[in-house]
C-alpha cells in the first residue's frame, strides 16, 4: 500500500513556503509523502517587449533552483518525511490540478507572486479550491492578515 501523497504548490513566495511547511508536518502525522510542485511558463508580455526565451533565461532551471531553496528555507536540512520534487511547464492551476489526481490533499498558499497582493485568495488558489479532485488546504503566509 502506497503512502498517502500530499501535493503542495511552491513558487518561492512566503505563503507557498508556509504551505510546504504545513504539508510536511501533515505528512508526518499521517505517514505520507510530500510532492512539491513548481510550475514555470514563458511570460506572455514583458513590459511591452518580447519576453526573453530559453536562449537568455533558462526558466526551468530558475524554477528548479527556487523550489530547492524554498524547501531548504521552509524545512531545513532535516527532512522528517520524503519530499519528492517536480518542476513542470504549464499554467500553475492546471498543473496543480493534474498533480492532485489521486492525492490525499492539495495544499497551496493563499496567494503567490502574481497580481494583486492585497487579495485574500489568489487566482491559482481560487481555481484549485473550485476544481480540485481532492480536498484543498489553503495556507495564509507570514504577514497575511496584519491589516485584518
Amino acid at each position: 500500500m502506497a503512502a498517502p501523497r500530499i501535493v503542495v504548490g511552491v513558487d518561492g513566495s512566503d505563503p507557498s513556503k508556509a504551505a510546504l511547511w504545513w504539508a510536511v508536518r501533515e505528512a508526518g502525522l499521517i505517514g505520507g509523502v510530500v510532492e512539491a510542485v513548481a510550475v514555470w511558463e514563458y511570460p506572455s508580455a514583458w513590459y511591452g517587449w518580447t519576453p526573453p526565451q530559453a536562449e537568455v533565461f533558462d526558466y526551468e532551471k530558475i524554477t528548479s533552483k527556487t523550489l530547492v531553496e524554498s524547501i531548504d528555507r521552509a524545512i531545513g536540512p532535516d527532512r522528517p518525511v520524503e519530499i519528492r520534487t517536480r518542476v513542470v511547464r504549464g499554467h500553475p492551476a492546471a498543473v496543480l490540478l493534474d498533480a492532485a489526481q489521486g492525492a490525499r490533499l492539495l495544499v497551496v498558499g493563499n496567494r503567490g507572486h502574481g497580481g494583486f497582493t492585497q487579495a485574500l485568495l489568489g487566482s491559482v488558489a481560487q481555481h484549485c479550491v473550485q476544481h480540485a479532485p481532492c480536498p484543498v488546504v489553503v495556507i495564509r503566509g507570514p504577514g497575511d492578515g496584519k491589516d485584518d
